[in-house]
């Protein structure tokens, strides 16, 4: 099947099974097969996850069985995707999750753990944003990597999937990953125009969030610049097209940031 940066899908008639590598060395997205069994099990009904079927081990490497859903990866319709989100987020988080980035000083220290594997990280190092955003006093239940690629349109509605690293973290989070125009070039071949934008954040219904989003930008975008120069240095074939984008995203509102 298309998509899974991280793992081998297949699909045998209505049954997707997605067997997960072993390595697990990305230092911003997960790859964990326990959290994703979690995830389905614990979301079952709510029409956010597929269905789960099976999982277990195979020659050492974990898999997972879940129902096909007939769909296309979306595209469009930024305000569906921001609905979904608050849906997910008023979710109650359960067991075996960790807890994710909260606030400025956790994200500039995950950025600074992300260039320090890096090679090259001189037009990185010295954008770290000023100033301080305080943590969310109460962490909540987030997707982790909502991406264009792992969100599913089918029958009028939105389904996510790869659920490798869901957390207890900010809302932000997600909503910062949907927007990224890093993710949306590498996974939709664009980024959100602005008026896609406008309307996301418009039908997002926790303006509590929305508020903390637009705070933390910077650091969200100086994250997701280091994220792609790893991924960069991986050998991903777009990820310095994406790493520009997100520069040039946080010099818009950081224009000290050159």
């Amino acid at each position: 099947m298309t998509g899974g940066r991280s793992n081998c899908v297949w699909r045998a008639g209505d049954t997707v099974v997605k067997v997960y590598h072993r390595d697990g060395n990305n230092p911003l997205f997960a790859n964990d097969a326990q959290r994703e069994r979690a995830s389905l099990v614990a979301l079952s009904g709510t029409g956010m996850v597929p269905h789960l079927i099976d999982a277990g081990v195979f020659d050492g490497r974990q898999w997972l069985a879940y129902v096909h859903i007939t769909g296309t990866i979306w595209q469009s319709g930024s305000a569906h995707v921001a609905q979904l989100l608050g849906r997910l987020h008023d979710q109650l988080g359960f067991f075996g999750l960790p807890l994710g980035c909260n606030g400025s000083a956790e994200l500039a220290a995950q950025t600074l753990a992300i260039l320090a594997l890096c090679n090259d990280t001189k037009h990185l190092q010295n954008l770290a944003p000023e100033g301080q955003v305080a943590a969310l006093a109460t962490p909540m239940l987030i997707h982790g990597d909502p991406v264009p690629g792992n969100l599913l349109v089918h029958d009028g509605t939105l389904t996510l999937i790869d659920w490798q690293c869901p957390q207890l973290g900010d809302p932000a989070e997600d909503l910062a990953l949907f927007l990224s125009p890093a993710m949306q070039l590498l996974y939709r071949g664009s980024p959100l125009s602005q008026e896609e934008e406008v309307i996301f954040i418009a039908a997002y219904p926790d303006r509590r969030i929305v508020a903390r989003l637009q705070a933390l930008k910077p650091w969200f975008h100086w994250r997701m610049a280091a994220y792609c120069q790893w991924k960069a240095e991986q050998g991903g074939s777009h990820d310095r097209d994406a790493m520009e984008l997100e520069l040039a995203a946080l010099q818009s509102i950081s224009p000290n940031a050159a």
